[in-house]
């Protein structure tokens, strides 16, 4: 026996009643998602309040962390946070870009395969693992081989020289950016990889057909189609990079003197953090939690900027 068939306008009423609530949950669900950063950000704000009282904006500028004291200024751990994060991306990008062209332009077919999920599974190492392997592998070459050969060679270097003069300590910000260049690689190169197979085949073939070579058809054609989806995967891997712990804390050194040296022990917020916050006292705790509240803003800021370049690149393209 069939069931009785509703009558249009009752199913109507229906299937609009339906999408209405499909649509609050969608939108409770966005909603939700923005009270709970904001609860979160403002949680962290309020537990540093009293240090953010007694320092005010000498909080953000000044280099002296003292605990014992009670004098606290972020700007070694801000500083260490953002050259890490850069080292860290003037390795991966190239880096990654080379792999995503390798496996969608050059390497053949029975290739792409394994080297696609070697370079999954890097992403999916814990972020401790990498922090031992910097610093019982990457920290004794750093220390033996490059920083003397940097001592030697760098110290000519217009601008950059003092950068690369130090101790042969093993410990500092470039060994901390090359971990984390190894880490963020995957991610990033992920996103080339997907987004360069997106680029419809007939334009490739175009350009092959008309003379281009393989790096010409990449320069001219890939890259211009697929820009705006590379420079998301590229903020992507960075705001990986500024938000790491434990890798950092293994081979940065965790010193709170501020330092030019790339090659000197250094820290950043959430090497600070993790390293301090189980033992500190009260008036410490508070001034990590404002430090936690800094690396939101900051990440929030690069990801928002990235959000702004490609709204105008979007616009450009629509042009």
């Amino acid at each position: 026996m069939s069931a009785v068939a509703l009558p249009a306008s009752r199913r109507d009423t229906l299937d609009a009643r339906h999408d209405r609530v499909f649509r609050l949950l969608i939108a409770a669900t966005a909603i939700f998602v923005m009270f709970a950063l904001a609860g979160a950000a403002l949680s962290m704000l309020w537990g540093g309040r009293s240090v953010l009282a007694a320092e005010g904006v000498g909080f953000f500028v000044s280099t002296d962390w003292n605990p014992v004291e009670n004098r606290y200024g972020a700007l070694v751990p801000i500083y260490g946070t953002i050259v890490t994060a850069l080292i860290a991306m003037l390795i991966a990008v190239p880096v990654s870009f080379g792999i995503a062209f390798f496996l969608t332009e050059v390497a053949p077919r029975w290739l792409r395969g394994p080297v696609s999920t070697a370079i999954e599974l890097l992403a999916g190492i814990p972020s401790i693992i990498y922090g031992m392997w910097g610093f019982f592998v990457l920290m004794p070459v750093m220390r033996e081989s490059v920083i003397p050969w940097l001592n030697e060679h760098a110290a000519g270097w217009p601008l950059v020289g003092p950068l690369f003069q130090g101790p042969p300590i093993g410990a500092g910000m470039l060994t901390s950016g090359i971990v984390l260049s190894i880490m963020v690689i995957p991610f990033i190169s992920s996103v080339m990889r997907e987004v360069f197979l997106t680029v419809p085949s007939r334009l490739k073939e175009s350009a092959y057909a008309l003379g281009s070579t393989r790096w010409e058809v990449t320069w001219d054609i890939v890259l211009p189609y697929t820009r705006s989806a590379v420079i998301g995967g590229i903020f992507l891997g960075l705001g990986r990079a500024l938000g790491e712990t434990m890798a950092v804390a293994f081979v940065i050194g965790n010193s709170v003197q501020f330092t030019r040296s790339l090659l000197e022990p250094s820290t950043t917020i959430a090497a600070l953090i993790a390293n301090d916050f189980g033992e500190a006292t009260e008036e410490y705790r508070a001034a990590l939690l404002l430090l936690g509240f800094v690396l939101f803003i900051v990440t929030f800021v690069v990801l928002a900027a990235a959000r702004l370049m490609l709204m105008k690149l979007s616009k450009k393209e629509g042009l």
